[in-house]
């Protein structure tokens, strides 16, 4: 008889225990917690396709402007940290300041590259390059293609944040270890109006 009850126990526990797991949001929490991991996929897919164009558009913009030694050791600098921060372990979204560090790396990276542009205006010939044109298409496109995926990735992060900080699935998430992801924020500098000047 002990054994039959304790048996009904463990079933009525178990059952109870996963009619509990599902209607605490747990299985949504996890969904939507993979669904920003694979939206964090698609940024660093981005940021590493910009990352692998750099040389080309460096190397044929050297060809035109030689003298121009500092711009691309500052570039060559910038991509070195950006390589190192490119395909990083997701638990970066979960460490604010991480996160931070990240974004400066690659808003780093970003200006490098809009100074490396600036100087092809400079030189004519290089204008006129097909090779750079089109690199610089390319570079033009990733760069639209980050700002996508990170608005992507913030409305994924906006949707998980929400879930779980509502009643009742705050209680459940913190109990399961879900908590809090970081947004790509602006670069404190896009708050200021650019210097124009004719």
């Amino acid at each position: 008889m002990k054994k039959t009850f304790k048996a009904i126990l463990t079933i009525l526990a178990a059952g109870l225990l996963s009619v509990l797991a599902t209607s605490c949001g747990y299985n949504k929490m996890v969904s939507m917690d993979e669904a920003v991991d694979a939206q964090w996929a698609q940024v660093q897919n981005q940021y590493q396709r910009r990352l692998d164009l750099i040389p080309n558009l460096v190397s044929t913009v050297k060809g035109y402007a030689k003298h121009e030694a500092e711009v691309f050791e500052q570039i060559a600098e910038a991509r070195s940290k950006a390589g190192g921060m490119v395909n990083v372990d997701k638990s970066i979204l979960d460490d604010p300041k991480a996160f931070e560090q990240f974004q400066k790396v690659q808003n780093d990276l970003g200006a490098s590259l809009q100074r490396l542009l600036v100087i092809s205006e400079n030189y004519p010939a290089l204008k006129a390059d097909q090779n750079f044109l089109a690199l610089q298409d390319q570079l033009e496109g990733t760069e639209n293609r980050i700002a996508t995926e990170r608005q992507k990735f913030n409305e994924m992060v906006k949707s998980y944040n929400a879930y779980i900080r509502r009643f009742p699935n705050n209680l459940f998430a913190g109990m399961f270890g879900f908590e809090k992801k970081s947004y790509f924020a602006a670069n404190p500098e896009a708050a200021n109006a650019p210097k124009v000047e004719f």
